[in-house]
């Protein structure tokens, strides 16, 4: 039976899914197949710990779908996988190393369920994952990554800056959609960051970065990037998106969550006519409302644009005074006070617009949930996967 074999891929998903069990297996895998292909080891950072959850994290999903009997999604997903590892230096022969040792490791820790159902079914699930990510990333033709040039780094706020960079070629990526960077400070260590500007045939891209308490990556971009640094980019992801047919739109952005929806706004300014457009841009302090002034601008010459800022106190840090003003001149909404799923809720339901959100896992989930409460229709709105 195999993949529709439901009893034995419950049996398998039980072995997999996160947890103490799942994590000495998932350890037992990444030890054989280092220990049988030393290249395969260069491909991940020092600490594995994030890598065997993720990994067990997508093994469980795969799992789940397959006893739903749901395949056009996790092919799908695993070609994009594929395609998506082929930054890391993922060759053919590591996935034929892989598939030994993942094979290896989960007949030993199912020895117990071990009989020619679970054989059939491991061999067909690890089949089918080497099998569509090595000829998804075999097929494609496109280049893994470009490489780019930081040309100005500017501290917008104590803890965001804004990076400017010109790339080898020109990237290819829709407005707000997020990519794979990767910065020599930290080399093998990927971070998602978000294009602030609809993508430049020049190659000239512009991120906003937030440093987060344990962030490796974003902490070493604040305290260390310069111009002259050499960054890689790799393709894009997510589908955070504006139909313009669709009616008007509502965007909420959390601090940096601004990006991507900045892209958009700036997209939809190549146009005469647009919906109505209405964000709500929140942060702790007025000072951390750190693009007022760019929001002015597109906001003076679109008036289907409205800006609301939002912060949660009324008052400025001390630091403040060490960074630019980020007051724009009079014409934006007055700023307000209070949370943002709470100001947000306050002018209504919003159920007849397109809901964009994007910024931190729980300012998303409080708003979306807080949005259902008053009305608005789940099905309308939207935002990328929620760091776990």
């Amino acid at each position: 039976m195999g993949l529709e074999d439901r009893e034995t891929m419950r049996i398998l998903r039980a072995a997999v899914c996160p947890g103490p069990e799942s994590e000495v297996l998932i350890r037992d895998f990444y030890t054989r197949w280092f220990a049988t292909d030393l290249s395969a080891r260069d491909l991940f950072p020092p600490d594995m710990e994030k890598q065997r959850y993720v990994f067990a994290e997508a093994l469980t999903w795969l799992c789940n779908e397959l006893i739903a009997q749901r395949a056009e999604e996790p092919v799908a997903f695993l070609a994009q996988l594929g395609r998506d590892h082929r930054k890391y230096g993922v060759t053919q022969a590591h996935y034929e190393t892989l598939k030994t040792a993942l094979l290896g490791a989960l007949r030993t820790h199912l020895a117990e369920h071990w009989d020619r159902r679970m054989s059939e079914a491991v061999n067909d699930v690890v089949t089918l994952v080497v099998g569509v990510m090595s000829g998804a990333a075999d097929a494609e033709t496109s280049p893994p990554f470009c490489d780019g040039t930081v040309l100005e780094h500017l501290r917008a706020t104590r803890d965001v800056s804004v990076i400017r960079l010109k790339m080898e070629h020109a990237l290819s990526y829709l407005p707000g959609q997020y990519v794979p960077v990767q910065i020599p400070q930290w080399p093998r260590r990927w971070r998602y960051l978000s294009p602030s500007i609809p993508a430049d045939a020049n190659g000239y891209v512009e991120f906003h970065v937030r440093s987060v308490p344990g962030g490796m990556v974003s902490t070493a971009i604040l305290g260390e990037a310069r111009p002259g640094d050499r960054w890689r980019v790799s393709n894009p992801h997510g589908a955070l998106h504006i139909d313009r047919d669709a009616g008007d739109v509502l965007m909420v952005a959390g601090s940096t969550g601004l990006a991507p929806l900045r892209a958009l706004i700036m997209d939809l300014a190549r146009f005469s006519e647009n919906p109505r457009v209405h964000l709500f841009f929140g942060a702790k302090y007025p000072a951390d409302l750190y693009d007022l002034p760019t929001l002015w601008e597109v906001a003076s010459t679109n008036p289907w644009l409205s800006v609301t800022p939002v912060s949660e106190l009324t008052f400025d840090p001390p630091w403040a005074s060490d960074y630019p003003d980020p007051t724009p001149p009079r014409g934006l909404h007055v700023r307000q006070t209070g949370l943002l799923p709470e100001v947000v809720t306050r002018y209504g339901s919003w159920s007849d617009r397109q809901i964009l959100l994007c910024g931190g896992p729980a300012m998303v989930t409080a708003t979306k949930q807080a949005l259902i409460a008053k009305g608005a229709p789940a099905e309308r709105i939207q935002h990328d996967p929620l760091a776990s």
